[in-house]
């Protein structure tokens, strides 16, 4: 599976972590930087590239990070066909994928340790999504509302 990353400042380190530890899983790991700490870079102009690179990848997934995910959560979800979820623990992490088939995880770089961002990320990275008919419906939903506003 290819595995989009992208991360500001404020959680460089936990993205250096998990694209070596991804890469040494197998993963198919394309990093859209920072490629380099600055304090001053901005969230929408690493994760926006990130979120349209999985967006045109179909069966990809993509992982943003930022110091509490929330700002790079929202940035995602600018993407059309992007359903990016926060989560800060792995059940969180879980029902993104079983409930609303995310393919774009957000998670904040102050919030947990790097092997808990690991293990958050995996879980994500390996759960499918449910196909249960009600969540089906409500992203079925969803895209309508994205394509009818969003052309």
């Amino acid at each position: 599976m290819r595995v989009h990353l992208a991360s500001d400042h404020a959680a460089f380190d936990l993205k250096e972590f998990l694209v070596k530890e991804l890469r040494l899983l197998g993963y198919d790991v394309i990093d859209h930087g920072a490629h380099e700490y600055d304090a001053r870079d901005d969230y929408p102009l690493i994760v926006l590239p990130a979120s349209e690179a999985v967006a045109a990848d179909p069966g990809s997934r993509g992982i943003v990070l930022g110091g509490s995910g929330n700002g790079e959560q929202i940035a995602a979800n600018k993407v059309r066909g992007i359903r990016a979820g926060l989560a800060y623990n792995t059940v969180m992490a879980r029902l993104a994928r079983e409930h609303n088939d995310c393919n774009v995880v957000s998670l904040g770089g102050r919030m947990q340790s790097l092997e808990e961002a690991l293990a958050i990320v995996k879980v994500f990275l390996t759960t499918p999504f449910s196909g249960d008919p009600r969540h089906q419906r409500r992203i079925t939903e969803l895209t309508a509302f994205e394509d009818k506003h969003y052309r």
